[in-house]
């Protein structure tokens, strides 16, 4: 697959979703080569921060049990994937779009690509370069649902459904996110 095929697939249900879809793997190979490394990023890239910046990002940061919150983030995440490849096959079911239960995992392993890459900020103390880094996460993530919907369930541009619920997905998906997040604070 080309780069820019890559690079569209926020913005866009052609071209690079169907390369995708017929290219994918099986799920145990999804979990193997996508899901378990890069969820591995994020623990890894707040462990690097605390080490390498330490109070210089927030006061008090480097005192918290990171030996401890790191696990806990990385056993989060996989959780999470698992939980929302559900609620998309689930979600879809409900809005009466055709959408495989393995279709549901890879999309649920697309979504999160931005945030996984987006812990890469933490290489610089800034606090306001990650929150911008996350934020734009944010929206790449909410443009690979809408368009992932879009294209592994086969529908039109502009539909009704595929918006309704890639609504319901971003709301769980925030959730999810904000609960991973409180984890990591309130450990």
């Amino acid at each position: 697959m080309e780069i820019n095929h890559i690079l569209q697939l926020p913005f866009t249900h052609e071209g690079g979703w169907q390369q995708l879809r017929q290219s994918r793997p099986s799920l145990n190979a999804l979990i193997l080569r996508v899901v378990l490394p890069l969820s591995l990023l994020p623990p890894v890239m707040l462990h690097y921060a605390i080490h390498h910046h330490g109070d210089a990002l927030l006061p008090g940061l480097a005192e918290r049990p990171w030996a401890i919150i790191a696990p806990a983030l990385f056993t989060a995440e996989l959780l999470t994937f698992l939980v929302m490849g559900w609620l998309i096959h689930g979600v879809a079911g409900a809005h009466r779009m055709r959408l495989s239960h393995r279709d549901a995992y890879f999309l649920a392993a697309m979504v999160p690509l931005p945030l996984w890459f987006s812990s890469l900020t933490l290489f610089v103390p800034d606090m306001v370069f990650i929150v911008c880094g996350v934020l734009l996460a944010l929206m790449l993530s909410c443009g690979l649902v809408y368009h992932g919907l879009q294209a592994l369930a086969e529908r039109e541009e502009d539909d009704i459904m595929v918006m309704s619920a890639t609504y319901t997905v971003i709301a769980f998906g925030l959730m999810a996110w904000g609960v991973l997040l409180a984890l990591v604070w309130a450990l």
